[in-house]
């Protein structure tokens, strides 16, 4: 079955703070420590085993290894002549763990880089070619759809997402592209912008989704979904942290339960019409577990799209 005719898609859940609680050797790191992405090379058998628990779990969607794994991020560890060897293997580690797992799909990520445009951190050329590089590598390792999250800056998502379709009409490639902004608890992106404007300013782009992800919890996503189920006419993403951070004895913790977090989420598809749905930080598999359970039954609800 072709992604697109599944009704509701679960993505797996967090990366980072799970590997935080994971056995990594010393060596794996290279003295590049806080660089996850470099152990798709040094430490596959660690990525695979993450990807696999939420396969186990019964996420749908793996999304690859990549974050940070464009040049401006990897050069701060040395490793910016990488990103193919990278990018190559952390799709290689994704599709090891789904194995012969059906209706299972590999998304290549894209995070925000180090630089935003907007605040004047980088020129529009020099993201744009490091965007490109990255994605000419999950394209060609062969991904099945391109996720380009945690938006802060609005320019920042276009010079993405300007490069993403670009190179998918060069390559004459059809691949679904989801865009996952991040709203403060401000009520903003970092740069101020609100879901309205984002809305509009995304509209023009042939997007297979549009939604939320990381800064807060689903608690904090609540009006911010709401407007997009009213507003943006193709599918609704909302993959939110497994609530707000909170430093107890000195370590970051984060509060919602698994029955916690599938709770609001069935809310968000049930009430707000959200077709895809996972976790960030601080979501372990037993939330993806929880998720798919409570929505096993659950059709996402039809929405009406003011002009």
């Amino acid at each position: 079955m072709d992604l697109k005719q599944h009704p509701i898609l679960i993505v797996d859940g967090a990366c980072g703070t799970n590997l935080q609680e994971m056995e990594i050797p010393d060596t794996a790191w290279d003295d590049k420590e806080g660089c996850n992405e470099y152990l798709n090379l040094t430490a596959p058998d660690v990525i695979q085993a993450l990807h696999r628990s939420f396969v186990e779990a019964g996420a749908m969607i793996l999304e690859t290894n990549t974050f940070g794994a464009a040049s401006i991020v990897l050069a701060e560890y040395g490793l910016e002549e990488q990103v193919d060897a990278i990018n190559g293997a952390a799709v290689a580690n994704a599709r090891a763990a789904i194995g012969d797992t059906p209706h299972c799909y590999v998304a290549g990520s894209l995070g925000p880089t180090t630089k935003l445009p907007s605040l004047g951190h980088i020129g529009y050329d020099a993201l744009y070619a490091a965007y490109e590089e990255q994605l000419r590598s999950l394209i060609g390792a062969g991904v099945d759809l391109l996720i380009v999250e945690t938006g802060q800056d609005m320019l920042q998502m276009k010079i993405a997402l300007v490069a993403a379709f670009d190179l998918l009409n060069e390559l004459n490639v059809d691949l679904p592209v989801m865009a996952s902004i991040t709203i403060e608890r401000t009520g903003t992106m970092l740069v101020g912008t609100d879901i309205a404007a984002a809305t509009a300013t995304l509209e023009p782009f042939p997007l297979f989704s549009l939604g939320l992800n990381c800064a807060t919890g689903p608690a904090d996503m609540i009006s911010h979904v709401r407007y997009l189920s009213h507003h943006w006419p193709q599918r609704i993403s909302c993959i939110p942290n497994q609530g707000l951070p909170e430093v107890v004895d000195g370590k970051t913790m984060y509060p919602l339960s698994p029955a916690e977090y599938a709770t609001h989420m069935t809310h968000f598809v049930k009430d707000f019409g959200v077709s895809i749905v996972g976790g960030c930080c601080g979501t372990t598999p037993a939330h993806t577990r929880a998720l798919v359970a409570a929505l096993a039954d659950v059709t996402p609800a039809e929405r009406s799209i003011s002009s």
